[in-house]
């Protein structure tokens, strides 16, 4: 009996090409949509330069450039700038801020979060002025979560950022710091018409000059707020946000303050508002450990060494005359010889035998620590019975 072989069958060779002609029209469905999305932010990005405009902040790209395909979004702005008019209180010079190059990137299946690198260094300058300060970092960089809607939640974090004043080929320090971080989001239960906004803001390393010779010294800043009375979120500059804020009876909660410099340990908690004027009142519950360090930093004996400017006086002990205080101390001299300057060294010691009786004994960290209140009435600063700061109004 023969043997019986049978013929293979042939497969139809249409089949062949489906699967790449179906990964051909999903590539090309894809294309499309990429393509779509990376115009729909060309949009949103023109729709949002035209309010951050209306409220005084003009954006501007030198290059602008569209990136990332096929799963990024990657928007590129070269010789970034802002102008910023009307955003304090007061008339004021309109200034504009450069940067070099800002990255803004986003994964097309999650556009609602952006990522942003920012390149150093960035310059400031009044309008028509050469630059006045420089800022610079190691590394920039943001995220937000929530766009093209309301934001739900930013972070800002900067590595070994700088600020420079800068007068012709002289750039002075203003400010360093080894680490930065600025964290917002809506509080839980907040609503749109009446959000509540928590804050960190945490500080590695800094220093700051030109100021006061105590923040010279670095430190460390660990800061939580949550800021009540935001009527929107539409742009607008940041006095008339203030008012509006007052009117709304508006308020910033310092939940947590910790600021550390070397032995020196202070926390603080309380509400501060806004009063028709613009002006801060409210009061903070400070415990400090190390106060004792905070005397000799202000230079007090110094101050009566070389005599006590008026400025001074009319702010730590408002109503004295500086010519008065400065000839008591050479009657002093006069009477017994080296009167005046004994009471002058020994003048810290007594300033801080009565600061240590302003508000009660405490312990902060194991340490023996202070407790007393700092307030703040119309934009004046009080530390205990001393007059220590006057703050700007804010509108």
């Amino acid at each position: 009996m023969p043997d019986m072989i049978s013929a293979p069958r042939r497969r139809p060779l249409w089949r062949l090409f489906v699967l790449p002609a179906v990964l051909l029209v999903a590539a090309a469905a894809w294309s499309g949509f990429w393509f779509y999305a990376a115009s729909q932010v060309n949009v949103r990005a023109s729709v949002w330069a035209a309010q951050e405009a209306q409220a005084g902040r003009v954006y501007s790209c030198g290059k602008y450039s569209i990136a990332g395909y096929p799963f990024r979004l990657e928007a590129r702005c070269d010789n970034a700038s802002v102008a910023l008019i009307s955003q304090t209180a007061g008339a004021q010079t309109p200034f504009i801020a450069r940067l070099g190059e800002i990255l803004v990137v986003a994964q097309i299946y999650q556009p609602n979060l952006l990522i942003a690198e920012f390149k150093a260094p960035a310059t400031i300058a009044d309008r028509g002025e050469p630059v006045s300060m420089q800022v610079n970092w190691s590394s920039g960089r943001s995220s937000v979560v929530g766009l093209p809607d309301i934001p739900q939640r930013v972070s800002v974090v900067f590595d070994n950022p700088s600020i420079d004043r800068v007068k012709g080929p002289v750039q002075t320090p203003l400010a360093r710091a080894g680490h930065v971080e600025l964290h917002g989001r809506f509080a839980e239960g907040s609503t749109a018409d009446r959000p509540v906004i928590e804050t960190v803001l945490q500080i590695a390393d800094g220093s700051v000059q030109e100021v006061h010779p105590l923040l010279a010294t670095p430190f460390k800043a660990d800061i939580q707020t949550r800021l009540a009375g935001l009527k929107d979120f539409s742009p607008k500059p940041w006095p008339e946000r203030f008012r509006e804020m007052q009117a709304a009876g508006g308020h910033v909660e310092i939940v947590r303050s910790r600021i550390q410099q070397g032995d020196l340990i202070s926390v603080a908690a309380g509400k501060l508002s806004l009063n028709a004027q613009g002006q801060i009142n409210g009061e903070l519950q400070m415990t400090v450990a190390g106060i004792e360090r905070v005397i000799p930093a202000l230079g007090l004996e110094k101050l009566l060494e070389e005599g006590v400017p008026q400025a001074t006086l009319d702010r730590v002990a408002p109503g004295v005359k500086s010519q008065d205080l400065n000839n008591l101390f050479g009657a002093l001299d006069k009477a017994i010889p080296g009167l005046g300057k004994v009471i002058k060294q020994n003048a810290n010691a007594g300033v801080t035998a009565g600061i240590n009786s302003l508000g009660k004994e405490a312990e902060l960290e194991g340490k023996k620590a202070r407790a007393f209140p700092l307030r703040f009435v119309d934009g004046a600063v009080f530390f205990g019975p001393l007059k220590v700061a006057q703050v700007p109004p804010l509108f």
